[in-house]
């Protein structure tokens, strides 16, 4: 498949965009890019293959919303297809999203129609420690089939929503202070069990491999460097709280929501966070925590230099609506690349999937999605999306 005469905005370091540009599709991956002069000698190869003429529409990689609950909280219904938290027992390193994800959830395909190619899914906020995201992709029948990367990192949560569960079952934590302990205890256990294992490894004669334990296991990832913990926090003092333990502990870290985090951006730089992921922004101010919440967050932080993901939180904004979020945060101050950038390369970097998606570069997944003007503006819908190198819509 060659899809030809189309700008490319290919979100690559470079930030190249590519005038009356073509791409070549194969198997499921890009395989090339370039002007589509370049192909006039090669008018042999072009008629062996499908040709797409994208003349006037401008091309995007498939965009990636890097904070979603997509197909654990299902559409149209309650407790059935509930399957985001598992409010039993607040730390639960152990659960997987994957096996509670539904790819034929109605969403999905709405997600798909709006170019959303790539979505995180993670188990929901009412732990302290909640299990295991997955990066997935919005088109398949299987969840096997549509990993991107599982577990692409480990979800915990500081401030109100564990609070308020567990307080309803008159159980632990119903203080931020219990919230962080019972986080520490979890982390401290699984970094000796991470020693342990090393231990063992590195030393069979005089040590003895620690028994299994599933929720130890999952945490091994974390110490390994392997996957970032993503921490849910949207009070300031929360944040820094999750930075915190963070250091403790020498783990990778992602700030997930971070709602009064344009309160002390200055602060944020000095610290080694991979990202924020920012948002939902198109939501009312529900709880205590999310007085300060304010559509100018992305562009704060952007203007910080800090890297700057947008997210839906799906379902708190439905995830179709991932770019009107982007085109929001425009009309507030952050730059319209910037804005783009935030919904392509910025969350496929934060999140360590960057290998795959988030950019126009040969090698990566073919996931495309053509428009006829500007992607933010919210009468333009995607005239063609693409995936796995296929016209799917």
């Amino acid at each position: 498949m060659f899809i030809i005469n189309a700008r490319l905005y290919t979100f690559d370091r470079k930030n190249t965009v590519i005038e009356n540009g073509y791409i070549h599709l194969q198997q499921g991956k890009i395989l090339s890019l370039g002007k589509s002069e370049e192909l006039q000698s090669e008018k042999a190869i072009l008629s062996e293959e499908e040709v797409f003429d994208a003349a006037g529409l401008s091309l995007y990689p498939g965009f990636v919303d890097a904070h979603t609950h997509l197909g654990l909280f299902g559409d149209s219904l309650t407790f059935e297809g509930d399957d985001g938290n598992e409010d039993t027992d607040p730390i639960t390193p152990q659960l997987r999203a994957i096996d509670g994800i539904n790819p034929l959830d109605g969403y999905f395909s709405e997600a798909l129609s709006a170019g959303i190619t790539t979505v995180i899914t993670t188990p929901g906020s009412a732990n302290p420690i909640a299990g295991q995201m997955a990066a997935i992709k919005t088109y398949g029948k299987r969840i096997d089939k549509m990993i991107v990367k599982a577990p692409v990192g480990i979800k915990l949560a500081l401030g109100e929503n564990p609070k308020s569960t567990y307080n309803d079952k008159e159980q632990t934590p119903v203080t931020r202070m219990a919230t962080a302990a019972l986080m520490r205890d979890a982390l401290t256990k699984g970094k000796r069990y991470y020693q342990e294992k090393q231990n063992y490894v590195q030393d069979k004669d005089n040590y003895d491999e620690p028994e299994f334990d599933a929720k130890n296991e999952a945490l091994l990832p974390l110490f390994k460097k392997e996957i970032p913990a993503h921490f849910h926090a949207h009070r300031s003092d929360d944040i820094f709280t999750a930075i915190r333990i963070a250091k403790e502990f020498d783990i990778e870290y992602v700030l997930v929501h971070a709602t009064e985090s344009h309160l002390v951006a200055d602060e944020l730089p000095e610290e080694s966070c991979r990202g924020i992921l920012c948002g939902p922004i198109l939501t009312d101010r529900s709880k205590p925590e999310l007085k300060n919440q304010t559509p100018r967050l992305p562009a704060v932080l952007s203007s910080f230099g800090i890297p700057t993901a947008i997210i839906t939180d799906h379902p708190e904004t439905p995830i179709q609506y991932l770019l009107l979020c982007a085109a929001v945060a425009v009309r507030e101050g952050m730059s319209r690349e910037a804005a783009l950038r935030a919904v392509t390369i910025e969350p496929a970097e934060i999140c360590g999937i960057a290998d795959r998606v988030g950019s126009l570069e040969a090698g990566k997944d073919a996931d495309l999605v053509l428009f006829d003007g500007d992607p933010l503006d919210i009468l333009n819908k995607p005239k063609a999306v693409f995936a796995a190198g296929k016209k799917v819509r």
